[in-house]
């Protein structure tokens, strides 16, 4: 291991200011998970399965919003794709928590439609600052940041929804988040690199010439090769050529079977995460102390942040889906906890593990994408993070309202080991179908 990457790379004042930009974006959010689910257990006085439809309904909004999110800011530029983000940010969490619960449903999903894309745009521009082995240190970075952040938001909303109220602590998450969004647009961090904007699409014989006049005299006639390829590549995924099965083909051809793997894991840790979270939340409330919330998320979220600088700091990449799997077995003991701080401790196993599967997920979308397609691409990987948290928490509350408090946790680990499971044997099926072809 060596930690002295986290220094060099915080040198880099891009890259520390982008660091920067999202833990301020993400804090928000980070409060609006435990005010959305006390506003409804508490204020509207209905159960967790309740609270964790509305939270199944902003993800699948999310999920939903999120590639064409990403597709915004690849066609259109950062500053322009995130207008709409903004706005409805502002608008939608200043009203919703004056409506019903029907009308929050709805809300709910608007919302999550137009969610502040902090996530992927953080991934992408880090993608083109950090390079080769520097990205499993910036995502990783990025990942810790996010810890901190979910180290102090809980706690925040927790606080706000027990001493003022849950609707004064939702409208302040919505003005909020636009400000953020609003310093993010100022900001306007990169999400190309220049010298990927500098060659012409579809252009076979520009590309040529640019790459050609580029390289060395000893390696031109390779280059040729390498160019005419790669440019014939383009023009052949040129979503004007051909009819819609080709132009919709075309437009998923950056999709592999090692992406498709990607996204099961991102699935899986959003169902670990978000069962658990719901798990937390109604284990503490059901000591008749939810200001005590701060603790378990605290110490959940510190476990995750140490596990990520030891895995930034490690000299060779591990695979995300074993590192999902472990997290999920060590999830599992979390059912056992009988007061808050026997969950905190519980916690602070599967905790370890939770930044390196999302940084080692990350780096494997940045690593098998190219740079035009990354956006989207971190788009999709955002929708399978967040389709995960959408299945998790309603079907975590549902076991909560019915078994107890424990199951949401029992829940957890079981549902994101079996999708490590069948996910590795459905790859060693195709993969050994596809030798014999």
């Amino acid at each position: 291991m060596n930690f002295s990457v986290y220094r060099d790379l915080l040198s880099i004042v891009p890259v520390r200011r982008l660091l920067l930009v999202g833990m301020l974006a993400r804090f928000p959010h980070a409060a609006a998970g435990v005010l959305l689910t006390l506003h409804v257990v508490l204020t509207l006085d209905k159960g967790y399965a309740a609270a964790g439809a509305v939270a199944a309904l902003v993800t699948i909004g999310i999920a939903v919003g999120a590639p064409w999110r990403g597709r915004r800011v690849d066609n259109v530029g950062l500053r322009r794709a995130l207008i709409p983000s903004v706005i409805s940010e502002a608008v939608i969490w200043s009203v919703a928590p004056h409506v019903s619960y029907e009308w929050l449903l709805v809300l709910a999903l608007i919302g999550g439609l137009f969610t502040l894309p902090v996530f992927s745009v953080v991934r992408q521009s880090l993608g083109v600052l950090a390079t080769g082995d520097k990205r499993r240190t910036a995502f990783t970075l990025d990942s810790i940041a996010t810890e901190i952040v979910f180290m102090g938001g809980p706690a925040v909303g927790a606080v706000l929804a027990t001493s003022l109220s849950t609707v004064v602590g939702l409208t302040l998450v919505g003005l909020s988040t636009a400000a953020a969004g609003l310093f993010l647009m100022w900001f306007n961090p990169p999400t190309r690199s220049a010298a990927t904007g500098a060659l012409p699409e579809h252009d076979v014989e520009a590309a040529t010439a640019a790459v050609v006049t580029a390289a060395p005299a000893h390696l031109r006639e390779p280059a040729v090769e390498l160019a005419q390829a790669a440019a014939e590549q383009a023009e052949a995924e040129d979503p004007s050529r051909g009819g819609i099965l080709h132009r919709f083909s075309a437009g998923f051809s950056w999709v592999t079977l090692s992406v498709a793997v990607v996204f099961v894991v991102a699935a899986g840790a959003g169902v670990l995460l978000a069962s658990s979270d719901v798990g937390i939340v109604a284990m503490v409330e059901s000591t008749g102390n939810p200001g005590e919330l701060g603790i378990v998320f605290a110490v959940w979220c510190a476990a995750s942040l140490v596990g990520g600088l030891v895995y930034g700091a490690m000299n060779r990449k591990i695979s995300p889906m074993l590192l999902l799997l472990g997290m999920a077995l060590l999830t599992l003991p979390m059912s056992l906890a009988t007061d808050t701080m026997s969950l905190a401790l519980l916690s602070i196993p599967g905790g370890l593990l939770c930044a390196p599967v999302l940084s080692a997920a990350s780096e494997r979308v940045a690593d098998l994408v190219s740079e035009e397609r990354r956006g989207e691409a971190m788009g999709w990987y955002g929708s399978a993070l967040t389709t995960g948290t959408a299945i998790g928490a309603p079907l975590a509350g549902a076991a909560i309202d019915t078994i107890g408090p424990a199951s949401g946790f029992a829940f957890a680990g079981t549902a994101a080991a079996l999708m490590v499971l069948i996910t590795l044997g459905a790859r060693a099926l195709v993969t050994r179908r596809s030798a014999r072809v």
